[in-house]
């Protein structure tokens, strides 16, 4: 930039500053120096390094602490909010279910590493157990074949990879959740995660998009989130985090705190061993409406099809 003081144009109009710069440095743009006062410098280094002196929105130790909780909480929802509009996300299919049920590749070497393990020990009655509970699993590994299948079919809705009217979204862990956002993600569709913070370490699955996979410091605003845009929850057999999501989505809409939408349980035997649903309205502790507010299916065409067809009866098509 000149150092002109005027416009070439018109003498009496001064250049216009530089955005940052000065010609002349103000007085505050340096610290004393010592030869005014020997011991100047390092006291104003020490002003500098304590904590009370950094940026409030830059000091992570006093946004941790107990009094910014409510701070938290709003960048916790303003985060993931402000993300998701960016992206254009309207809509999402919630998939949730155990972290524990792999893929049915993984699924047999958990079962070999057992039975391997057993060989040594063969009246171990720990690895006999590990091993029968790796048997377990492996016959529930195909409900990720299952996911992976449904994740497709969300992935393929719409009018292509680029329409964010209706996307997935899962816990962003490994397992079920997994499955459903790898199936979306070999579609070229975006695909979404809500991961959390625990005291031990955790990984997002690979499956999820750059830009929408978040991670939360509280599971009320965590959940939050997996109910604001979301037009069916799809829950696949799980513990107690699924258990959890289930039924807080059950009673919202047994409230009417939320607007129904359609909830649909994967694989009908093993959910009703885990709860006898029937038994609770026998018992009248649910109402038999209440019953109704969800249904079973055992493939990803009949859960996705149930969907579309549910909101169609509803007047709120998925797609218009």
């Amino acid at each position: 930039m000149s150092e002109n003081r005027q416009s070439d144009d018109d003498p009496t109009i001064p250049v216009p500053p530089h955005p940052l710069h000065r010609r002349k440095k103000l007085p505050w743009q340096q610290p004393k120096p010592a030869v005014d006062d020997m011991d100047a410098p390092e006291r104003v280094r020490r002003l500098m390094e304590d904590p009370a002196y950094r940026q409030a929105d830059e000091d992570v130790d006093f946004l941790q602490k107990e009094d910014t909780r409510g701070i938290r909480l709003q960048l916790d929802y303003s985060k993931a909010e402000t993300l998701l509009r960016e992206h254009g996300i309207e809509h999402t299919i919630v998939v949730f279910g155990s972290t524990r049920i792999p893929e049915p590749a993984a699924a047999h070497r958990q079962v070999e590493a057992c039975e391997e393990a057993l060989k040594s020990s063969p009246r171990d009655p720990r690895l006999q157990q590990r091993l029968e509970v790796a048997k377990r699993l492996l016959a529930k590994s195909h409900y990720y074949r299952v996911a992976r299948d449904f994740g497709r079919l969300v992935g393929d809705s719409g009018s292509g990879p680029g329409d964010n009217r209706v996307v997935l979204m899962t816990g962003g862990g490994p397992g079920m959740m997994e499955a459903a956002n790898r199936g979306a993600w070999e579609t070229g569709a975006k695909t979404i995660g809500l991961n959390i913070t625990l005291p031990h370490e955790q990984f997002p699955n690979p499956y999820l998009t750059p830009g929408l996979c978040f991670r939360f410091h509280y599971f009320a605003l965590r959940k939050l989130h997996f109910l604001l845009r979301a037009r069916a929850l799809v829950a696949f057999p799980g513990g107690y985090g699924t258990l959890d999501e289930l039924f807080e989505t059950l009673t919202l809409i047994q409230t009417r705190k939320v607007a129904p939408l359609p909830v649909i349980l994967i694989g009908e035997k093993y959910w009703r061993r885990v709860i006898d649903f029937d038994f609770l309205v026998e018992e009248g502790t649910i109402d038999p409406e209440d019953r109704e507010l969800f249904w079973f299916a055992e493939t990803a065409l009949d859960a996705w099809e149930g969907i579309l067809q549910w909101h169609q009866t509803n007047g709120t098509p998925l797609f218009d």
